[in-house]
């Protein structure tokens, strides 16, 4: 029986880590204007999960684009979630680029114009939005927090093999979260409402809530 459950478990991370989100990955997309063709405004269309090698690969992928075409200060933000501690490292880097943020990513239309169409900015994710120069969620658009976690795995003789059991804040990055949102210019009344979600749901923001906590606004 226990070799039985310790099969099943094994079975089960594999199937939970097959089913991830793919990394945080970043490209230059031109936006149609009304037939602006080669001189389209480009943005950065970031996509994925936040993971810590991401603000680095961030920067670097900015240095490698800054002098080409007609990039604007403007990123396109769409993400799961994923690591606390690098969403607020992407989020700094983002503040010191002076960086727009939208929460929405590209997609071709009919005629293969480049156009914005709803995004999704949950978990850890809305820590990268609060470095936002500027913070701009569309109507269409979704933003949701939950309590913060992260996972551990022990061996446990009495459960038949290795468990993976959840971490949770002492109140210390409590703190530290909420240092850093007063210093991005939101409330941090959004931080403590994140730790009073259960972490197996997500509190979606409306818009009276967006407004109230300074999140952002519907327009650039």
């Amino acid at each position: 029986m226990r070799l039985i459950k310790t099969v099943l478990f094994i079975l089960c991370v594999v199937a939970a880590s097959s089913a991830r989100a793919e990394e945080m990955s970043f490209r230059v997309v031109g936006l149609d204007s009304g037939g602006c063709g080669a001189r389209c405004p480009q943005v950065i269309a970031a996509q994925g999960e936040i993971s810590a090698e991401t603000p680095d690969a961030f920067l670097s992928f900015v240095r490698e684009h800054a002098r080409g075409g007609n990039l604007r200060s403007i990123v396109l933000l769409d993400s799961p979630g994923g690591k606390v501690v690098a969403s607020m490292e992407l989020g700094q880097a983002l503040r010191k680029l002076g960086m727009a943020v939208i929460v929405a990513r590209p997609a071709a239309d009919q005629s293969r114009n480049m156009a914005l169409v709803s995004g999704r900015c949950y978990s850890a994710c809305v820590y990268a939005l609060m470095g936002g120069r500027r913070r701009v969620i569309p109507a269409q658009s979704s933003v949701g927090v939950h309590r913060m976690f992260n996972y551990s795995t022990n061996f446990d003789i009495g459960e038949g093999g290795f468990v993976r059991e959840r971490n949770y804040d002492d109140g210390g990055m409590l703190k530290t979260l909420s240092r850093y949102a007063a210093m991005m210019g939101v409330s941090t009344e959004l931080v403590k409402l994140a730790e009073r979600t259960s972490p197996d749901r997500l509190y979606m923001l409306t818009g009276a809530d967006i407004a109230r906590w300074r999140l952002g606004s519907r327009k650039l």
